[in-house]
């Protein structure tokens, strides 16, 4: 034999010896039915390729039946408080525009006056710096105070 094919039997021979010692094992293995099956084993082959064979239409069986309950469910919820859920939603989004809409033009129109003030600004510190002063109209009392002097 190969050195490989040793190596497999080992392999093998020490998987069954743990399977073997299992406790589970030893105690099915010393009842009656595991007696019975150690003394007949195409009945245990036969048993065996019975549950090996029954179990994948049983699983899609399963499968089936929890992907069925779970999609009905989602359908319940849907139907029931889909109309509801969607009146939140469509108001949630009229509202969040609503609120964006006067977020954005209370923005624009500050980021303007803060523009208009800074420019104004500027524009007094350009003219002091040439040495000229802004004419300002004279006011109520100014004018009224130049009439009382003229008379």
């Amino acid at each position: 034999m190969s050195k490989e094919m040793q190596e497999l039997q080992k392999q093998w021979h020490s998987m069954v010896q743990s399977i073997h010692s299992n406790s589970n094992v030893v105690a099915f293995m010393n009842s009656r039915f595991g007696q019975y099956l150690d003394d007949h084993p195409f009945v245990a082959l036969s048993l065996l390729m019975f549950v090996a064979v029954s179990a994948i239409p049983i699983a899609f069986f399963l499968i089936f039946v929890v992907s069925t309950a779970i999609m009905a469910c989602i359908g319940v919820i849907i139907m029931e408080g889909g109309i509801a859920l969607l009146c939140v939603l469509c108001g949630l989004g009229a509202l969040s525009l609503g609120v964006s809409g006067v977020l954005s033009a209370c923005y624009v129109i500050l980021s303007t006056l803060i523009n208009y003030w800074y420019a104004q600004k500027s524009q007094v510190k350009k003219q002091e710096a040439l040495g000229t002063s802004l004419h300002k109209s004279p006011s109520i009392l100014d004018l009224s105070a130049n009439n009382g002097k003229s008379e």
